[in-house]
């Protein structure tokens, strides 16, 4: 792709963000604002389920694989 049509595309999306969420009929300073508001959420979530998804994850595999008969990490190591 060219730069002319990168540029069109960009704004293309961009124009389906505003038309989206509704921020066209905004003020540019309330734009600032909820686009702000908007960026910290999702920055919150990504780095919230970066944490600790995988320590659920781990979490409910020991829990199941206590259920279903595995053995504990502990005994393991001290069969081997």
């Amino acid at each position: 792709m060219d730069m002319k049509h990168m540029k069109e595309y960009l704004s293309w999306l961009y124009y389906q963000y505003l038309l989206i969420t509704c921020s066209y009929v905004l003020e540019p300073w309330e734009q600032n604002i909820f686009n702000t508001v908007l960026l910290t959420v999702i920055a919150m979530v990504i780095y919230t389920s970066y944490v600790f998804i995988p320590i659920h994850v781990r979490l409910a595999l020991e829990f199941f694989s206590s259920i279903c008969g595995g053995q504990h990490e502990s005994t393991v190591a001290l069969i081997n």
